[in-house]
């Protein structure tokens, strides 16, 4: 079995904004800068069959290059319950096309559909919990994050290891867009 997902890597230049941004919520497990990414289809732990159908069906996607923009930040969960904290992305169709023709792919590599709303954005740190107040300080200091454009040229496939200190990811493979 691996643990796998289709994701966009935030540029470093961009990342180290978000990494200056990573402090003020007590127990809070931060992102190191090469972590910080855009998921597009978290595929989860698959047999490797299966795998290497989800890599061939990604691998024949096709998408042109474009340009994304972080903008704002949030919480997902409530009170006690929240359990991340995110940089958000400015509303792109271009990534909204990409990210449903990584679903498609994931079917027709036989993966269960996704029932969540597809909400794209960069976590930045998880939590486990966290006081609230310290939460909604965060993002009320942060939610007004706008980075600089970024070309995305690429996305990858990414895998996920757990460890004691949290997840370890792996770009196992690059995908042009062209």
């Amino acid at each position: 079995m691996i643990r796998l997902f289709a994701a966009v890597e935030i540029p470093e230049e961009i990342g180290v904004d978000l990494v200056l941004r990573q402090g003020g919520i007590d127990g809070a497990r931060w992102r190191p800068l090469d972590a910080l990414h855009i998921t597009l289809r978290f595929g989860g732990d698959l047999p490797e069959d299966q795998a290497e159908d989800f890599d061939a069906e990604l691998a024949a996607l096709a998408a042109e290059p474009f340009d994304l923009t972080l903008q704002g930040a949030g919480s997902f969960g409530e009170g006690e319950r929240i359990h991340a904290v995110w940089a958000g992305v400015r509303e792109s169709a271009a990534l909204r096309r990409l990210h449903e023709r990584c679903e498609a792919a994931a079917r027709r590599a036989g993966l269960k559909p996704e029932t969540r709303r597809y909400t794209p954005h960069v976590t930045l740190a998880y939590l486990n919990r966290p006081d609230p107040v310290q939460v909604a300080a965060w993002v009320q200091a942060n939610n007004l994050l706008t980075s600089e454009p970024f070309r995305v040229t690429w996305f990858g496939l990414y895998s996920s290891a757990l460890l004691a200190g949290g997840s370890r990811y792996q770009v196992e493979r690059e995908y042009p867009l062209v």
